[in-house]
């Protein structure tokens, strides 16, 4: 099979989906053409803040295209490439697009709200309490892995440290320019001129240091990021991070139609492997780039107080999705142009973002850069991504603990927030530097996923309450439901007289899923929150 002919393929699917599937989500989620929204009705200069389109995909964008998407896919291709394939197509079209755009439009017509405030009201309040402690605690094992990829990518990559810190400031002055009502047009000009330029310096004067001391400096910037008005810091350095991630993607699939390599991956290696049985575990494992959890807090947690407009819920929601299953797709072309026994060889010496920057690398020789170059420009971008994720992941997890502790604690609001963050980002640097999260990582994949079956329940339980068609969004979370389920109760198996604290997490969280899904299937609450007309 030509890759070529198979991105081809892929993109006229995604674009058939969103052009006719995501117009038919407007209309069932009851999308407005009018009116305001929380970002203009609730702004605060703080987390809401009316942002225009191409600033707030890119934030999205950037927030949820981790490494996540090109870890997952290229692990699953352990089974073969057509699996992995059909489910980064199929799962974003009617999973993962569905879940994203849903949850952005469920927070925009509530006021903001996030998912978990939709689970007490259209569930169950002690529902909610189980939701955003489950939420936050995986949030947390996020920020504690990502703290350490991120530092660890520095310490290998000086360059990307370099280049990564005038991010930061070039971030920083494009936030204040801004706001200043500088035009957006020659503000994104000059910002791509200083992404090239600092990329530039990182390699004339890559700086090193060691890893603890990188975990340190990026617990201190999530803080501090995670604290400060969205305008500042996290809007500007996401929407320019984009351009790296819109460029690498751009990069690869033009590298992919001008070298148009053989796929020589088998297209099916069995029913089971290493990694355990096909199913569930490539629809876990596969990750971000068809559905993903996490979506959904990034979702309800940031971009909804920043939607301008319901209208462009779907270019950023469903589309967003999409465009990350792209850069899944891309990621399990890197590795299907090998053969198995190379695949095997690079995943073990390299591990998937070796393998996917060295897959990266030869896409783009075709386009006439060095090979090594271009491993080092998907590195930087993969470093980007991560370090993205884990600043968002922070204020979502402050979003989170405020919530739980705002009916506990009768703190003033500023209070809380501080609290809230410096327990998110102290129980991480916890986690990190003791090692502990290592032993729960494992868990993490079928947290996320679990977290994307339930925020589609609290979507269903909404759309149940209005009256409205839902069968869109039952069916994709049962499926979920029924994969994440399994995926734990292999868990439980495969790790009983090996690892004790991973057997009682993965009971403990199928107990709180089946919590949550039969009061979600028997709700008790009726819906109380005022919401925009459907």
């Amino acid at each position: 099979m030509n890759a070529a002919i198979l991105l081809g393929v892929v993109f006229s699917l995604l674009l058939v989906g969103y052009l006719v599937y995501g117009k038919k989500l407007e209309r069932w989620f009851g999308v407005l053409k009018g009116g305001q929204t929380p970002a203009y009705r609730l702004r605060d200069g703080l987390d809401y803040e009316p942002t225009p389109l191409p600033v707030l995909f890119g934030h999205h964008f950037a927030s949820i295209a981790g490494a996540g998407p090109i870890i997952g896919p290229i692990l699953a291709a352990s089974y073969g490439w057509l699996g992995v394939l059909l489910w980064l197509v199929l799962g974003a079209i009617f999973a993962g697009g569905v879940h994203d755009m849903g949850a952005i439009l469920a927070s925009v017509k509530h006021e903001g709200r996030s998912i978990g405030e939709l689970i007490k009201c259209y569930i169950r309040p002690e529902a909610q309490k189980v939701f955003l402690l489950f939420a936050w605690v995986t949030l947390v094992l996020i920020i504690a892995a990502f703290d350490v990829i991120v530092a660890k990518t520095f310490v290998h990559s000086p360059p990307v440290a370099t280049a990564s810190l005038l991010f930061l400031l070039l971030a920083l002055a494009f936030g204040i320019l801004r706001r200043r009502g500088l035009s957006l047009g020659l503000l994104s000009s000059f910002g791509i001129l200083g992404l090239l330029f600092a990329i530039w310096v990182g390699f004339r004067f890559p700086l090193k240091l060691s890893q603890s001391l990188w975990q340190w400096l990026l617990f201190g910037y999530v803080f501090i990021a995670a604290v400060t008005p969205v305008w500042v810091l996290l809007q500007p350095r996401d929407y320019l991070n984009a351009f790296l991630l819109y460029a690498l993607l751009g990069a690869g699939l033009l590298g992919v139609v001008f070298k148009h390599p053989s796929l020589k991956l088998p297209l099916f290696t069995g029913l089971t492997n290493e990694l355990g049985p096909l199913f569930p575990i490539l629809f876990v494992i596969t990750s971000c780039g068809a559905i993903s959890g996490f979506h959904s807090l990034v979702g309800s947690g940031t971009t909804a107080k920043q939607l301008a407009k319901e209208t462009h819920a779907r270019p950023i929601g469903y589309g967003g999705m999409l465009l990350e299953s792209v850069l899944g797709v891309v990621a399990l072309l890197a590795v299907a142009v090998l053969p198995w026994a190379a695949y095997r060889e690079i995943l073990k010496e390299a591990g998937p973002i070796g393998a996917f920057a060295s897959g990266v690398g030869g896409f783009l020789e075709a386009l006439g850069l060095q090979k090594e170059k271009g491993m080092a420009f998907a590195a930087l971008a993969v470093s980007a991504f991560a370090l993205t994720s884990l600043d968002t992941a922070t204020r979502v997890a402050r979003f989170a603990l405020e919530e739980l502790l705002g009916g506990i604690l009768p703190l003033q609001r500023k209070l809380l927030l501080f609290l809230a963050t410096a327990v998110s980002v102290g129980l991480a640097a916890g986690l990190a530097f003791t090692g502990t999260w290592r032993s729960i990582w494992p868990l993490m994949g079928t947290a996320n996923q679990l977290l994307a079956a339930l925020a589609l329940l609290a979507l269903w339980a909404w759309l149940r309450s209005a009256g409205r068609f839902r069968a869109f969004v039952r069916w994709p979370a049962l499926f979920m439901l029924l994969v994440t389920l399994s995926a734990l109760a292999l868990l439980m198996i495969k790790n009983w007289g090996r690892n004790y604290l991973l057997v009682a997490l993965s009971f403990l969280l199928f107990l709180l899923a089946l919590f949550i899904t039969r009061a979600g299937l028997f709700p008790q609450t009726p819906g109380r929150f005022p919401q925009r007309n459907l």
